[in-house]
């Protein structure tokens, strides 16, 4: 289908920016299934970001992040098509994340993180036809008020670390208000209620104009999405946004492609090694309470099937459980049925897949559920408990419990996978099946060093 290219009106010094400001959306016939790929594969540099952040990078470590990030999501076959993949799934994902006030906080973040490393990778000419198209009516130091500040400047300068300055530095003379982060870490000198911004410090007054744009674009987004959009595309593109926020985006876990054979009398043992704490608490509560209410029957029941547990198996599995409540006459006729439904042979046969970790935590368990996210669910004395039982201990559950207070349920996870395998994970935890996979591989090395290790000492 041909795509009708977006007219960019070029800077007055005919240097065009490699990084669009996204000021309206561009006229382009786009295919359904591009609009939704591509809105994925930005979501996977947001998402990293995101992670980067609440990992507590520093600002050269996220702008390598942000850079690897955008090569290996945001390629298109076709070189012409990048700049195009680049502006569609901006304005997919700005419909996406328009219908909440929590949406938009979010998106408002990583996009104006995403922009501020992108900035910073562009040339010099680069980022002044940037500063150029946003028309900033802010004007270079003259030569004879930079001698008369130049001292001051050089304190400033010498106090944060960086180089001495050069005669042909260029100084923007802005509004102090308009780069608070600047004003905050003593950055700049301020005069008569004016900042000077060096041209490396540029950035600064970039992204505060970029995120008073997009964020003021969320609003008028999100009226348009509540007045007219979502019924009118309720057929069509509806369902795909409201999902979209919400997407896994890692490997499908619906076929176990490693471990294939788990067998039911080392459940046990593997639940205690392997399970991530969700799994983990529904495996529990199963052995316990011989029962588990249909959410918490679906999350344990995929996540077994994710990992290797075969349709035969699963059913006399769940069947030794529950006929200690309610008899295996029961099981069979109220039970069996969505178990087979689930592995695709009933119903639809539909092959279904293991939740993610968006999914359980998104998911409201009510009173007498045990599914959903314990880092999210479970109130601070009981998660504090769990993590000791698993084997997190002292600095390492302050540090779980910290990403949990701040709602970063996901790297609160990591974070419990790192203390108790010894090692990081820089991918994160994204799905239970993949916490489980990653903890296998590991205790398979080390079992395999271990064994080295022995028969060197034989």
């Amino acid at each position: 289908m041909e795509i009708v290219r977006p007219q960019w009106k070029p800077p007055s010094n005919d240097v065009v920016p490699t990084l669009p400001l996204y000021r309206s959306a561009p006229a382009l016939e786009v295919r359904l299934e591009d609009f939704e790929l591509y809105a994925m594969d930005r979501l996977r540099v947001l998402k990293g970001i995101s992670d980067g952040l609440s990992r507590g990078k520093k600002p050269e470590e996220m702008e390598k992040l942000v850079n690897d990030l955008w090569k290996i999501n945001m390629r298109h076959p076709q070189a012409l098509e990048v700049l195009n993949k680049d502006v569609i799934s901006h304005f997919v994902l700005r419909l996406v994340y328009c219908r909440t006030e929590d949406l938009r906080k979010w998106f408002l973040s990583m996009e104006t993180a995403l922009f501020r490393n992108r900035f910073r990778l562009l040339t010099a000419d680069a980022q002044r036809a940037l500063l150029a198209e946003f028309g900033l009516p802010y004007r270079v130091v003259a030569r004879a008020e930079f001698e008369g500040v130049k001292e001051k400047l050089v304190q400033v300068t010498r106090s944060i670390g960086q180089p001495i300055l050069s005669s042909d530095v260029i100084f923007y003379k802005v509004p102090f208000e308009e780069v608070p982060e600047l004003v905050a870490g003593r950055r700049v000198f301020i005069c008569k209620g004016h900042a000077y911004v060096a041209m490396n410090q540029v950035v600064s007054l970039v992204v505060t104009q970029f995120r008073s744009l997009l964020s003021k674009a969320l609003i008028l987004t999100n009226r348009k999405w509540t007045s007219m959009i979502r019924e009118q595309e309720k057929d069509r593109l509806t369902p795909i946004v409201e999902a979209l926020c919400s997407s896994y985006l890692g490997p499908d876990y619906s076929q176990p492609k490693e471990f294939a054979e788990i067998s039911i009398k080392d459940f046990d043992l593997v639940a205690k090694s392997s399970f991530p704490l969700c799994m983990r608490h529904l495996f529990e509560k199963l052995r316990e309470d011989h029962h588990l209410k249909h959410g918490g029957r679906m999350q344990l029941g995929l996540f077994l099937k994710g990992v290797g547990l075969k349709l035969d198996d699963a059913l006399a599995f769940w069947k030794a459980e529950f006929s200690q409540k309610v008899g295996g006459e029961r099981f069979d006729k109220e039970y069996a049925y969505s178990i087979r439904h689930n592995y695709g042979r009933e119903g639809k046969r539909t092959d279904y897949t293991p939740y993610s970790c968006q999914k359980i935590i998104s998911s409201t368990p009510g009173v007498g559920d045990h599914h959903g996210c314990p880092y999210r669910h479970f109130s601070e004395e009981n998660l504090r408990a769990a993590l000791c039982r698993m084997g997190v201990n002292g600095g390492a559950v302050e540090d779980v419990m910290d990403k949990v207070r701040n709602r970063h349920y996901q790297l609160a996870c990591t974070l419990t996978f790192e203390a108790i395998h010894g090692l990081s994970c820089d991918a994160g935890i994204n799905h239970p099946n993949q916490y489980f996979s990653d903890s296998q591989k590991t205790l398979k090395v080390k079992n395999h060093s271990s064994e080295q290790g022995e028969s060197i000492g034989d």
